[in-house]
């Protein structure tokens, strides 16, 4: 496992590479509503990241063949935009934005309420904030992976939900995709040790219901085994001394 660790000098790329995914994610959050299609959201991530001066990261990454992934209420997921998925109201909706800008990048997502979600719905998106946040809140240097996993398991277990287990963070900086993959649940004081200048991302997929997951036969989009909504939170995310800067937020 070859971990890049990032020094002072590339810091300020991978500021602007996780500052361009977040305001592209802010740019589509505003203009989410009900009637829209998928589609439109693909759409709005090419202009906006190309008004930035950046490249969609996920466009054509291992064949994938948008810009963005949505990802609607049982979609756990790597959702494909498409011009025939109306979004409807009393949805939840995950948009998972990643920008390179000069040679690096920064991946964030979120889980939004379309319209007036029910209580369930409420409950599982809010429950998936606390999870990622609990999961930054382990991030240090000297601390290991499987506290960050252990942390965001014990929320999701206080909330009544499960972690997806199958699915989790990764490096992340001069390539989309690198080592450490970053597990969402594990135990606490196992599991590689962190450094700073460290990046990765944290983006717990926390489902309603059991945490088994289908692969569908597009070969991308992931779904809960038993019909029940998930959502995800994302953050890019540097590691320090005492704590972690996150990139996107």
């Amino acid at each position: 496992m070859a971990i890049e660790i990032f020094g002072p000098k590339d810091y300020a790329a991978l500021r602007r590479a996780g500052r361009a995914a977040k305001e592209t994610l802010e740019y589509v959050a505003a203009r989410l509503a009900a009637g829209i299609t998928t589609a439109d959201i693909d759409d709005w991530v090419r202009a906006d990241t190309a008004r930035r001066g950046g490249t969609p990261s996920q466009l054509g990454y291992e064949g994938f063949p948008a810009a963005v992934c949505t990802s609607r209420n049982h979609v756990v997921c790597h959702g494909i935009p498409s011009p025939r998925e109306r979004v409807q109201s009393g949805d939840i909706l995950n948009v998972d934005v990643t920008t390179g800008v000069d040679g690096f990048h920064g991946d964030t997502s979120a889980t939004f309420f379309i319209g007036e979600p029910s209580p369930e719905a409420r409950h599982v998106v809010e429950a998936a904030r606390r999870c990622r946040d609990a999961g930054i809140a382990a991030v240090r240097a000297g601390a290991r992976l499987g506290d960050i996993g252990a942390a965001i398991e014990e929320q999701a277990r206080r909330e009544g939900c499960s972690v997806v287990r199958e699915l989790g963070g990764h490096g992340i900086g001069r390539t989309m995709h690198a080592d450490p993959h970053v597990p969402h649940f594990g135990r606490a004081g196992t599991g590689l040790r962190l450094r700073a200048g460290m990046v990765f991302t944290i983006e717990p997929m926390v489902n309603l219901g059991g945490p088994e997951v289908r692969f569908l036969d597009d070969g991308w989009t992931v779904v809960t085994a038993d019909g029940s909504l998930s959502a995800q939170f994302e953050h890019t995310v540097l590691v320090t001394e005492d704590g972690c800067e996150i990139l996107t937020a």
